[in-house]
């Protein structure tokens, strides 16, 4: 999963630290919502925020506790409830039907999750806290809580979205200002780069190994694609011209009549888009957000340009500060989690992260001489390398402190729920 954290460098105290922060964001994030919320599973891909928050412990219970001698489980059925895809381990409750899991409640996921972060804290401040293994697998569940996280906010996004109330999930203001977003072309020279994770700091298997890649001559757009681009693209009739779409999205978007991004509606001549603070007026100067792979690239030919490669991308957000709209700074300062307004002023550095994932044309495969680790762990990224294509820079539901700029996120072509967005290359 990741590199190797060496012995010398694990600091317990620290390591407990983040392990109590992530796990009490996780229940700040379900905190708006009710039991009755956090049940449902409006489609397959979306998981009921209490699968969640039972699924996320379960894998510190899993992987660390259940290892130790002597130790009791909480329920020994929540291995087959909460186990998401982890073949080696055992067999799982099928995904399409986790709406459908009515027991154990919430309250009880509470206790769960209470007793199961009792047994890690009297782990990690025990002399097993030194362990070298340890260490990592748990900087591995963090790691995985901080998706889960994500995927909180966006599952929960479409569920409340199916509601004729169009109900808030937490108020809050719109973070950005008033002022109108320029976007300008960033030009970056021919060359042999070195791709991928290097260092002892975490990442994920698929960030490895480092390697080299040739890239032509390429300019990359400063700002992300804005909702008033988008709407351009609408109103040129960019969803009723086939020469602008591949013909797999072609098909995709006539088969679930695809007219705009997911939550994006017209009322009374207005466009309007639903928000985790309900139904706001589209904002033409915001980045536009909730796109497939297939908008994404047919957008991209429709304004004479391209997507840019994992590769691209990652060249030029490497020199670049990870700086940007997040989860945990916007729930901080009571900032709807929404794509905000970026900077006017930026010129020779874009801002490549926050806001909203940005696909890449790069389809997802394992880089040069990438090898899956052993066991269990090794289920978590690389059998995933098919039919899928990378994003990159995180979006405004990531937290700050998980997002790098060798990241590799990945979805199939045709998903929208996510935060994802447009950055033009060419």
């Amino acid at each position: 999963m990741s590199r190797n954290i060496p012995m010398t460098t694990v600091d317990t105290d620290a390591l407990a630290e983040r392990f109590r922060t992530v796990r009490r964001f996780t229940e700040e994030l379900a905190e708006p919502l009710s039991a009755e919320d956090c049940a449902v599973q409006s489609m397959p891909d979306v998981s009921p925020t209490r699968w969640h928050l039972a699924h996320t412990t379960w894998f510190f219970d899993t992987f660390l506790l259940s290892q130790k001698s002597g130790y009791r489980a909480f329920d020994t059925m929540y291995a087959y409830l909460f186990n998401s895809y982890y073949n080696v381990v055992g067999n799982q409750f099928p995904r399409s039907q986790r709406g459908l899991i009515t027991r154990p409640g919430l309250a009880e996921v509470m206790e769960y999750r209470r007793h199961v972060d009792a047994q890690m804290m009297n782990l990690l401040t025990s002399e097993d806290g030194q362990n070298e293994r340890l260490a990592e697998v748990t900087e591995i569940g963090i790691q995985h809580e901080q998706q889960h996280q994500e995927l909180i906010l966006t599952d929960i996004k479409h569920v409340l979205s199916h509601s004729p109330l169009r109900p808030t999930y937490r108020q809050g203001t719109f973070a950005g200002g008033d002022d109108e977003v320029l976007s300008k072309w960033n030009s970056y020279d021919e060359g042999i780069y070195w791709i991928g994770h290097e260092g002892d700091d975490f990442c994920f298997d698929n960030e490895q190994p480092r390697h080299r890649a040739f890239l032509e001559r390429f300019q990359l757009a400063s700002q992300l694609v804005t909702c008033g681009d988008y709407l351009r693209f609408i109103e040129d009739g960019g969803y009723d011209r086939p020469e602008l779409w591949l013909s797999l999205g072609w098909d995709t978007a006539r088969q679930h009549e695809w007219e705009s991004p997911l939550y994006w509606y017209r009322d009374d001549g207005q466009w309007f888009e639903f928000t985790l603070a309900g139904p706001v007026p589209i904002d033409p100067d915001r980045p536009v957000c909730h796109v497939s792979y297939f908008e994404a690239d047919a957008f991209a030919r429709w304004a004479d340009a391209r997507l840019p490669t994992e590769s691209e991308w990652e060249i030029v957000s490497s020199d670049v500060p990870i700086e940007g709209r997040f989860a945990d700074q916007l729930w901080t300062h009571n900032r709807v989690i929404h794509p905000c307004r970026e900077d006017p002023d930026l010129n020779s550095v874009p801002s490549m992260f926050g806001n909203v994932w940005q696909w890449t044309a790069s389809p997802y495969t394992p880089y040069p001489g990438y090898q899956p680790p052993r066991g269990a762990l090794g289920e978590y990224n690389g059998k995933f390398m098919c039919n899928q294509y990378v994003l990159r820079g995180g979006s405004c539901a990531t937290s700050s402190s998980h997002i790098r700029s060798t990241y590799r996120n990945f979805f199939p072509p045709e998903a929208r729920w996510q935060f994802t967005g447009i950055r033009l290359c060419r």
